[in-house]
């Protein structure tokens, strides 16, 4: 997947994830952290790796199954990412 070392969108998500983890490490750290906290910042980076996961496979989709073809039925992408989303 050398082609998403371009995508600047992608690699500010990799980025929030780990501040988010670094978020996680710290309140572990803290004997006065609450867990209710603690287990909303892991559901925060659960959905977060997830969306992450999505676009990984839309980008794969588009550039090496897709990006062959010299029409793509945007539609029909929508609708199997939508499946995708629901499914995972």
């Amino acid at each position: 997947m050398s082609h998403l070392h371009q995508d600047k969108k992608l690699l500010n998500r990799v980025k929030r994830l780990q501040g988010q983890m670094n978020a996680v490490e710290q309140a572990l750290q803290h004997p006065e952290a609450e867990c209710i906290s603690v287990l909303q910042q892991v559901a925060a980076i659960k959905g977060a790796v997830h969306g992450l996961m999505n676009e990984l496979i839309e980008a794969h989709l588009r550039h090496h199954v897709i990006g062959t073809q010299t029409e793509t039925n945007e539609e029909e992408l929508a609708e199997f990412m939508q499946l995708l989303k629901r499914y995972s």
